[in-house]
């Protein structure tokens, strides 16, 4: 292996740029020529490659995004666009291509990969962190750690004026986000995709709350398939509960801004694996991180198997909430 390729796809998330830098040292550091492939998918299926070197990725692992830039890529769907990307991969003269996104960019990942016969690897990046294969994608931390800040600020609005407050934080139709940042800042109520609004529950459980001496709350919605769902539910709850509400949408401020640490860290770390991984023959992987160990799983499994959330955080809020 001498040439090898690496994009990102899909929605960004903080600390891409980590493993960019990551993987453009390691490949470097095993003699390989390394190019950076522009907008993703849409990129490889154009030609648009760069070679990296080590001043390509210079001070940027604080930067939020991607210095590849990324896209959604609905020619990369079919047949025909796929067949484009192989003949660039081959023109090319790639032995290799990593591929850092979430559960789209590795559905596509795994057609281009039976298609082509490429030697791939994925490296799970997504705020929604709803990737099968690892305890956290890069970008979640960051994510869930700017949707806490807001809820920290707007409980000191809430509490000022006692109010009652609906913050939606994003997560696709996943509710990590939303569980870890209502755990982390004292949610009165939780509400995320695939469960029902018990609109009349949730009100009653406030409205006790109330009774007790609790002047606000906040009530942390996962936006699911419908950004802007909060809207809807506050006006359902004011049907049951007389208290003045505000609705918050914190939309994708969370997807942008210098990573966290924790990103930082995983993502280095994930970077160099990628690179390890094609070195060592491990095609057709995701490298992700669970319980603090670096793994491998089948990119199909990755799309294709469910991941769920955690039972004992949940349990955990539930108990926290009362």
């Amino acid at each position: 292996m001498e040439r090898i390729g690496i994009l990102t796809s899909g929605g960004d998330a903080p600390g891409m740029n980590a493993i960019i830098r990551a993987a453009v040292r390691a490949a470097l550091a095993s003699r390989l020529e390394i190019f950076g492939i522009r907008r993703g998918y849409t990129g490889l299926i154009r030609g648009d490659l760069m070679p990296l070197d080590r001043t390509a990725i210079r001070n940027t692992i604080h930067l939020g995004g991607t210095i590849l830039e990324t896209s959604r890529c609905p020619e990369f769907r079919i047949r025909e666009g796929r067949v484009k990307a192989v003949e660039v991969l081959e023109r090319e003269n790639l032995d290799g291509l990593i591929l850092i996104g979430g559960e789209g960019t590795f559905h596509g990942a795994t057609l281009l990969a039976e298609e082509s016969g490429m030697p791939l690897v994925g490296v799970p990046a997504s705020i929604d962190n709803d990737v099968y294969g690892t305890d956290d994608c890069v970008g979640f931390d960051t994510a869930a750690n700017c949707a806490l800040e807001a809820i920290d600020r707007i409980r000191d609005t809430a509490r000022s004026h006692e109010r009652l407050f609906f913050v939606e934080v994003m997560g696709r139709d996943t509710g990590f986000i939303a569980l870890t940042s209502g755990i982390a800042g004292g949610a009165e109520e939780l509400i995320i995709p695939g469960e029902p609004i018990a609109v009349e529950r949730i009100a009653q459980r406030l409205q006790t709350g109330f009774g007790i001496g609790k002047k606000h709350a906040i009530v942390v919605v996962a936006e699911g398939r419908n950004p802007g769902i909060s809207f809807q539910i506050a006006r359902e709850v004011r049907k049951y509960l007389d208290i003045e509400s505000r609705v918050c949408v914190l939309g994708h401020i969370q997807r942008g801004g210098p990573p966290t640490v924790r990103d930082r860290v995983l993502g280095s770390r994930l970077g160099v694996a990628a690179v390890t991984a094609l070195l060592d023959g491990r095609e057709g992987w995701m490298v992700g991180e669970v319980r603090g160990e670096i793994t491998y799983t089948p990119l199909k499994d990755t799309w294709m198997k469910k991941k769920p959330l955690r039972k004992d955080l949940k349990d955990l809020f539930s108990l926290l909430s009362e």
